[in-house]
């Protein structure tokens, strides 16, 4: 299998003989679809390389046996330690095992890796805490464009293979339950759970199906008011659905559409009034914060953690450290994207 290394960061002798002045470390991203994954490998290798080491950065473009071979390559190439953003966190135990038996050790970057012992920490966003936030974001803009209830609205959840997909859809149905059970929000497909509406891979393309299928079933005389997305790349998927039958535009509103990442076309489909929200995750700081965490291991100190209890991977709880994600919308996107540097006005036009 061709391994494909994305970086320059290695120099070719470095990568040979493993001797690096501070470090080589290991960087298995899952796929380049998707700018949020992009914008995660450039942080972590400039501030790596800001820091004194050197990387390798390679993306498996969501293959579990294209990452597998990318990992096992990395422990074969001397890596002090692998930063991995797991494509099926259920898949790594025998790679992980081989690099515990190599001294290597392993951060799991936003994504937790189950069903291994061999995961020193974890790095990741306050996972539940992003659902929420795309509940209460949904809520307000039904309550904003529609006025009283009750609201029609649909369920989208993401890939069951990453176990984030679970707290953000705990999350969101933590607020929504509620207005569920008191009949202010219908599920007129009747179809909740994650095991109903997981979306496999995060996949665009498959939830716009999805939405189709749900738009001809269930609304071809009712309207949806609002649809929970718990990713960007579902939401632009979606919205190109509602709009192909006709939401926003004569007197069809376009539904209330949640997002996550603050991905380019969703922020500028904000600002065109199609998607209402989005869930800003800063890959700078989850950097900042791995880089950290290796600055630690490597140093024989302890890495910062503010979380020891949510995250059991089958075989241990993973300390965890959590950063707080923002939600973005039409009235914080100038003040939360521009002012704080992430992208430029000119991204945005």
């Amino acid at each position: 299998m061709t391994l494909k290394l994305i970086t320059a960061s290695v120099i070719g002798a470095s990568l040979a003989t493993g001797a690096m002045a501070e470090g080589l470390i290991g960087i298995a991203m899952p796929t380049q679809s998707s700018a949020r994954w992009i914008s995660d490998g450039q942080a972590m290798v400039a501030q790596f390389e800001e820091a004194g080491y050197d990387t390798i950065l390679q993306y498996a473009e969501d293959d579990i046996p294209n990452q597998l071979a990318q990992i096992e390559n990395m422990v074969t190439n001397g890596v002090n330690v692998l930063v991995i953003a797991a494509i099926d966190g259920t898949t790594l135990s025998n790679a992980l095992e081989n690099a515990h038996f190599a001294g290597v050790e392993v951060i799991a970057y936003d994504r937790l890796i189950r069903d291994s012992p061999h995961v020193s920490y974890y790095a990741t966003f306050d996972n539940f805490q992003v659902g929420v936030q795309q509940a209460s974001s949904l809520i307000a803009g039904l309550e904003e464009r529609f006025g009283e209830g009750p609201y029609n609205v649909e369920l989208f959840g993401g890939s069951p293979d990453d176990n984030n997909a679970y707290f953000f859809y705990d999350g969101a149905m933590s607020v929504l339950q509620p207005a569920i059970d008191a009949g202010d929000v219908v599920i007129k497909s009747g179809q909740m759970g994650m095991d109903t509406v997981g979306t496999l891979r995060w996949d665009g393309a498959v939830a716009q199906a999805r939405m189709d299928n749900l738009l001809s079933a269930h609304y071809t005389e009712d309207q949806v008011h609002g649809v929970l997305s718990p990713y960007d790349g579902l939401s632009i998927g979606i919205l190109s659905s509602l709009k192909g039958v006709g939401y926003g535009s004569g007197d069809l509103p376009m539904p209330i559409v949640s997002g996550q990442d603050a991905e380019i076309p969703s922020i500028k489909s904000i600002l065109a009034g199609e998607q209402y929200s989005t869930v800003f995750k800063d890959t700078r700081e989850l950097a900042r914060v791995t880089v950290g965490m290796v600055d630690a291991l490597l140093s024989g100190s302890e890495p910062e953690i503010n979380d020891t209890e949510t995250y059991d991977n089958g075989q241990l709880v993973v300390p965890s450290f959590l950063l707080e994600p923002v939600s973005v919308d039409a009235s914080n996107w100038e003040e939360i994207l521009v002012g704080s540097g992430y992208y430029t006005a000119d991204q945005l036009q």
